[in-house]
């Protein structure tokens, strides 16, 4: 049975932290982290407070692409008003294949101040939308806090959604044990080979399993509110590759074992050739995602003994 939580007795996981003064004190750890930084799986060790990077090409300052009400994201997360999306540029994964090439690759958008951050969340809860959310937070955590701690000050009340390719460390996650309400990750790939070559960090799949594991401890099985809305759990999504290459049956038999079969999962379909993908290094991943092969994964979901799916096919599927 699904969980149920009124919205008139929920509570934000952060203002707990905020009231005893917890809040405060992430701020300041997850700064001092910026020093010799750690905050990913790839382990840099550069000054990022002395506005120095290496992959994820971020210094001192979060780089912000967008902040708006999305209708893109699951239909329990933007509801009628939209999920209050702040998008974050750069990234510290390099998948070919990404469809915000623009956004993670070239990094369009403007350095933000903490106090940009938290005006940012504030209009978005003014306009109505039932969350914020993070997208590609991995390499901005001590950013977010940073933003968070005066957003909070100034009364923001909204559940946060931290929407990661799990190719976090898990100093990050721990920093955001209490803070983040949904974890939203997105498992990619299974083989260490395949994400060497697709999103160029062989430590992937090792470093997403112990990510999600970690969020899921956290906060457990997705929950909601009277009208359907998430208002805390773990909301897991699977991009299916072509061919197969992503390992969705071992993901899936992975996520039913450790995680429990009651984890929501997002079995996606929106796969296209994006990013840098091309005809020559790239071929294997150079089209769209079938029919069969969509329900394909979605059977090896099944199998796996998964119970509560998302899975809506793309209008791109051949």
């Amino acid at each position: 049975m699904v969980e149920c939580i009124s919205r008139s007795e929920f509570q934000p996981a952060y203002l707990r932290l905020y009231e005893s003064g917890e809040l405060k004190r992430r701020v300041e750890q997850a700064l001092e982290l910026l020093k010799d930084c750690k905050l990913c799986p790839r382990d840099c060790g550069v000054d990022r407070w002395a506005d120095k990077f290496a992959v994820c090409k971020t210094g001192r300052y979060a780089v912000v692409s967008s902040h708006f009400p999305h209708f893109g994201e699951e239909d329990c997360l933007r509801g009628w008003k939209g999920s209050g999306t702040i998008f974050f540029s750069w990234c510290n994964l390099r998948c070919v294949f990404c469809q915000n090439y623009d956004i993670s690759w070239v990094g369009e958008g403007r350095g933000t101040r903490p106090e940009e951050l938290a005006q940012m969340m504030l209009r978005l809860q003014e306009r109505g939308c039932h969350n914020i959310n993070f997208v590609t937070p991995e390499h901005v955590v001590p950013q977010i806090l940073e933003g968070l701690y005066r957003a909070v000050e100034r009364g923001l009340r909204l559940p946060l959604v931290y929407n990661t390719s799990a190719y976090d460390s898990l100093d990050s996650i721990q920093l955001m044990d209490g803070v983040i309400d949904i974890y939203m990750p997105d498992f990619k790939f299974w083989d260490p080979e395949k994400a060497r070559h697709y999103v160029k960090a062989v430590n992937y799949p090792e470093a997403a399993r112990q990510a999600i594991k970690e969020m899921h401890r956290q906060v457990g099985e997705l929950v909601f509110d009277e009208n359907g809305l998430a208002l805390r759990g773990v909301l897991l999504r699977h991009l299916v590759m072509p061919g197969g290459l992503a390992g969705t049956q071992e993901i899936m038999e992975w996520v039913a074992r450790e995680l429990g079969p009651d984890t929501y999962v997002n079995v996606m379909a929106q796969y296209y050739p994006a990013g840098k993908v091309n005809g020559k290094e790239y071929v294997q991943i150079n089209r769209h995602l079938t029919e069969d092969e969509f329900q394909d994964a979605l059977g090896a979901a099944r199998a796996a003994g998964l119970r509560r799916l998302d899975a809506r096919a793309a209008a791109r599927l051949v």
